[in-house]
């Protein structure tokens, strides 16, 4: 079975080679909700099974509004998730375009392998429309950006990003329910993370042979956007189209951060990755307190940040080996507001172990 070694390699991967820029293909045809197949109502983000990008993924445009403003009381939290979606929707038309058949069982997985790829594409390529669709037709619906996710053809590590993408995914429809105005948008966002939890448990059964279970709940952390920012990496800059708003929107452009476990000394260190964003402990009093603050299942657990190693001690209180946890670095405790978070998210992935 494939080696969930990688998985750590894909997430370190630099990203290197633009890819071709996206036609900039204007089609107001996606505006009309009855255009083209209806997801519920037709079989094509089903079982599509073509190589070609299935309908609405072949129209990479963002389709202009006859207003500026926001016109309907979700749009915002839409246009964030379809920013989104069109990064994770290319993720697996390039997998689909990349690979076949047996790019997969000479890693000794199942033959089914790349037909579970191609559904889960047509998955996604529904959920655009989705998001397309409950985008009012006055504001600005965005359209896809050019992404480079450096898996240069090799399928163990594109393996190893799409379990990655998919746990996100499950983390951040959790935290942009929070957010939500109205029943129908939050029972949308729970219908599609159930979607992006069967994903995520076929990944794990047939791809890493590991148990799916991850305990009585997956993790929730309140600040959605902080986690779609993590997506922003993906983005070739400079090709999305013009037409589209900022993404996350609001932003707040943490420092990012990675956690390293050391469970054999009880800590972890967090490295800031990029070096033009780094944070500064001193702005507001020099001695004063930071803290890591781990969120997993329905709970966090806050302890004290030691801003001259950059460590914090582990949450042994967590289930081992389960699940997700999401880290983040803040001046009070538990972060209880969005203000209190200075540095982060930092995905600590359990399952797969790596």
């Amino acid at each position: 079975m494939y080696s969930s070694s990688s998985l750590l390699i894909a997430l370190l991967a630099a990203t290197t080679t633009a890819l071709p820029a996206p036609q900039n293909n204007l089609n107001a045809s996606l505006a009309n909700p009855n255009y083209g197949p209806v997801p519920g109502e037709s079989r094509t983000y089903v079982d599509y099974s073509k190589t070609a990008a299935p309908f609405p993924g072949n129209i990479t445009g963002a389709i202009l509004p006859t207003e500026t403003g926001l016109a309907g009381p979700d749009d915002l939290l839409f246009q964030n998730l379809l920013s989104a979606e069109w990064a994770i929707f290319d993720f697996y038309q390039q997998g689909v375009e990349a690979f076949n058949v047996s790019s997969f069982t000479e890693l000794g997985l199942p033959n089914t392998t790349y037909d579970r790829v191609m559904q889960i594409r047509d998955n996604e390529a529904g959920h655009l429309r989705i998001f397309q669709d409950s985008i009012s037709n006055t504001s600005v619906k965005p359209g896809a950006c050019t992404y480079d996710y450096g898996f240069n053809g090799n399928a163990s590590v594109w393996l190893a990003l799409q379990v990655s993408l998919e746990v996100i995914s499950m983390a951040f429809l959790t935290g942009l329910v929070r957010e939500a105005t109205n029943l129908d948008t939050m029972s949308a966002l729970v219908a599609i993370g159930e979607v992006e939890s069967r994903h995520n448990t076929w990944a794990l059964i047939d791809v890493w042979n590991q148990n799916p279970f991850s305990g009585p709940s997956d993790t929730v952390f309140p600040y959605a956007n902080e986690i779609l920012d993590l997506t922003r990496q993906y983005i070739v800059p400079g090709s999305c189209p013009a037409a589209n708003p900022t993404y996350p929107l609001p932003r707040q452009n943490l420092p990012a951060t990675t956690a390293v476990i050391e469970k054999a000394k009880g800590l972890v260190e967090f490295e800031f990755t990029d070096p033009h964003n780094q944070p500064d402990w001193y702005s507001e009093q020099r001695d004063r307190q930071y803290y890591a603050v781990y969120f997993h299942g329905v709970h966090n657990i806050t302890k004290p940040f030691d801003t001259k190693t950059n460590t914090s001690a582990y949450p042994a209180e967590f289930d081992a080996g389960e699940g997700l946890l999401i880290a983040v670095i803040a001046n009070e405790i538990d972060a209880p507001t969005l203000d209190s978070v200075i540095a982060g998210p930092a995905l600590i992935i359990e399952q797969p172990i790596f």
